[in-house]
């Protein structure tokens, strides 16, 4: 497993990059990315309240639990959808017009590898610091969860 971090500043925000490679199969890392009672075990979702339509312009939410115990409700949309292989994800932010929005690439690297890179452009430092450390715990649960152990 290997990680690569990149924040840079961005024409018009900050963006990140995250890139990690994980031992399972594309078909296997988006199948716990999309199936809701995969993506609550690993994701710090609360078990029942994931709820996805994978389809573009489909909508999804859950209720993040944060390690203090600190419950959070999250809504948006899918823009984009090539299974197996990318999402692109709307995220409502209070107080923001205009859905984030996060990019999921897998991209597989023989049978049992896959490279999934996540980015994301924010419209502050301080938000793109916490967005990034929020996907980096996205991706601790999700290297966790497909090697066999639960997150969350």
């Amino acid at each position: 497993m290997s990680t690569d971090q990149t924040p840079t500043a961005a024409g018009s925000g900050f963006s990140y990059t995250l890139t990690r490679t994980l031992d399972a199969p594309a078909a296997r890392v988006w199948q716990a990315w999309t199936t809701p009672d995969q993506y609550a075990q690993w994701a710090y979702a609360v078990p029942g309240s994931v709820e996805m339509d994978v389809r573009p312009g489909g909508t999804w939410k859950a209720t993040m639990r944060t390690p203090d115990g600190t419950e959070f409700p999250l809504t948006g949309s899918y823009i984009e959808v090539a299974e197996h292989r990318a999402l692109t994800i709307g995220m409502n932010v209070p107080g923001r017009p205009d859905p984030a929005t996060m990019t999921v690439e897998l991209a597989e690297e023989g049978p049992r590898n896959t490279v999934i890179t996540l980015r994301q452009t924010c419209d502050t430092a301080e938000e793109r610091d916490g967005a990034e450390q929020g996907s980096g715990m996205l991706l601790d649960g999700l290297t966790g969860f497909l090697a066999g152990g639960k997150q969350g």
